[in-house]
């Protein structure tokens, strides 16, 4: 074998090699797309953007909306990916739903009246179903998910707050909404009796929702949540 054969013959294996290595790059990074809404309401909302395989093939998809936690507030979508949905995109499980992960500003909480205004503007850049808009968020995001459902509930299909605190005057208008609801009895950064009351007060105003009890878990109690398919396969169930 000639020097000048080998030379080209190991070039032609490297050029291989970087193409491979450049598209496998290419697939992580599209996997969540980063993205910019400015509306009326607020500047500069950033979130991480799943579409489904097959998006264009479809007339319309169902919708997933994750509220992060206080730690994952700020200007760098690179912590969303921390926990959740986001998290389980970035490693390459893919789902049947659009995903949608807003990130909160640095001191600041999830507000509804914004998140509604982020909501019209993916209705009318997406292909949402109107019908299946589902709500899911972790501390921080389970407040904000109680607290927005509780604003907005016409909007949502389903919702799971986990371990949030929410308002239990917000029984009456929540009820009939299906939704469930995780916590640790462990957590001390929220205590488990916060959704017990939640589920209590939805109870009282007639309305039977999910409870899962994580009996030996403490705040963390959103990574067996979004671990499980059982999750997913119950949302994709829910229609408004």
């Amino acid at each position: 074998m000639t020097h000048r054969y080998l030379h080209a013959v190991l070039t032609a294996a490297i050029l291989v090699f970087a193409a491979a290595a450049h598209a496998a790059d290419q697939s992580a990074t599209s996997r969540q797309q980063s993205v910019q809404y400015d509306g009326e309401v607020t500047v500069g909302v950033k979130y991480l953007l799943s579409l489904p395989e097959g998006y264009e093939e479809q007339k319309q998809w169902p919708l997933l909306v994750f509220l992060h936690g206080s730690g994952e507030r700020g200007d760098d979508l690179e912590l969303v990916k921390k926990h959740g949905p986001p998290k389980l995109i970035d490693a390459g499980q893919k789902f049947p739903f659009i995903v949608v992960s807003p990130q909160c500003p640095k001191f600041q909480r999830w507000q509804p009246s914004v998140l509604d205004g982020l909501l019209d503007d993916l209705q009318e850049r997406l292909k949402v179903d109107p019908e299946r808009i589902y709500l899911t968020g972790l501390s921080m995001g389970g407040q904000g998910t109680w607290s927005w459902a509780a604003q907005s509930k016409e909007r949502f299909a389903a919702i799971v707050p986990i371990c949030g605190r929410g308002d239990r005057t917000w029984g009456e208008r929540l009820a009939g909404l299906p939704t469930w609801v995780f916590h640790g009895v462990k957590d001390t950064a929220v205590p488990f009796e916060i959704s017990e009351k939640m589920v209590t007060a939805l109870q009282k105003a007639g309305f039977d929702p999910k409870f899962t009890v994580y009996p030996d878990a403490g705040h963390d109690s959103w990574t067996e949540t979004y671990d499980n398919p059982q999750l997913y396969k119950w949302l994709l169930q829910q229609s408004r």
